[in-house]
């Protein structure tokens, strides 16, 4: 067995499931990451070099690395309430739900990239950055003056509903086969828990149009609604709809396709002006014969 290991955290603040194991511990030591005050209130004795804690022995630390899984969280949600405090920065305090949207759509929007482009530095960088938005709407709800909530609130709600919508992991009352069982599943948990009245409530409807048309076409379908009954027809929102329903429909994701089309074809435009700038011309001086010749086969 190893010695026991209790994070407080960067709030500096022993957990209460902690207190069973300090009580009945035989030394109490605290690392140098522990405050003053803590190393007092918890009555450890500081860890020395030559200290050898046993099997009956508590360590206190707040080093989040040597904690468990998510534990550096709370350092995170600590810096973002020292940022939007009094005495933090100007320009986190100022900003508000509706100022945010545009980074919060920017930040997902290069996290996918990140993920399409296979960059697993940058996959880490941005899921931070995306992270980031997480914490910085919950600590500013906590700043409503009638309906205040915080990161607390918003990672128990995700809590009851991962387990209200996984009834055969954490009630064992389910079996589940098939993804495409868990996923019609999931739809029937969601409208009796949301109450939905349509089929395609909660559908959202800022999403990019592509991606809109398919899950549209994916829920009226899956509710039962005839594909004769998707929008078909000359115009060319029609036409790009069938387009999409019908990738859908057929397993494909429309939306990434598109964005698989058109950023090859922003590598071969910026092949072509490469080249055209390697022959000694000026790839914004180039016309249509131009381009033809520097297009990349």
């Amino acid at each position: 067995m190893a010695t026991t290991v209790v994070l407080a955290g960067g709030a500096a603040v022993l957990p209460a499931a902690a207190l069973p194991a300090l009580r009945a511990a035989a030394r109490v030591f605290a690392d140098h990451t522990v405050p003053d005050e803590l190393c007092s209130a918890a009555g450890a004795q500081r860890l020395t070099d030559a200290d050898r804690p046993g099997v009956d022995d508590v360590v206190l630390t707040c080093d989040t690395a040597a904690g468990p899984a998510g534990a550096a969280l709370l350092d995170a949600v600590r810096v973002m309430d020292r940022l939007r405090s009094p005495g933090g920065c100007p320009w986190d305090a100022k900003q508000t739900h509706e100022s945010l949207l545009q980074y919060l759509v920017e930040e997902c929007y290069e996290l996918y990239q990140a993920i399409e482009d296979g960059n697993r530095a940058d996959v880490r960088e941005e899921l931070g950055d995306v992270l980031l938005q997480v914490l910085f709407h919950s600590r500013i709800a906590t700043e409503h003056p009638t309906d205040a909530f915080g990161i607390d609130e918003v990672a128990r709600d995700l809590v009851t509903k991962l387990v209200e919508r996984h009834p055969h992991v954490f009630a064992g009352t389910e079996r589940m086969i098939t993804a495409d069982q868990q996923e019609a599943r999931w739809d029937e948990l969601k409208r009796a828990q949301k109450k939905r009245e349509s089929s395609i409530d909660g559908v959202p409807l800022g999403q990019p149009a592509v991606a809109l048309a398919a899950k549209l076409a994916s829920r009226t379908t899956r509710a039962g609604l005839p594909a004769e009954l998707l929008p078909e027809g000359p115009a060319v929102g029609e036409r790009l709809f069938a387009v999409a329903a019908a990738a859908k429909l057929a397993g494909i994701d429309p939306e990434a396709e598109l964005r698989g089309a058109a950023r090859r074809f922003a590598d071969r435009v910026r092949a072509a002006e490469e080249a055209a700038r390697a022959d000694g011309q000026d790839p914004s001086a180039l016309d249509a014969d131009g381009w033809k010749r520097y297009w990349p086969a």
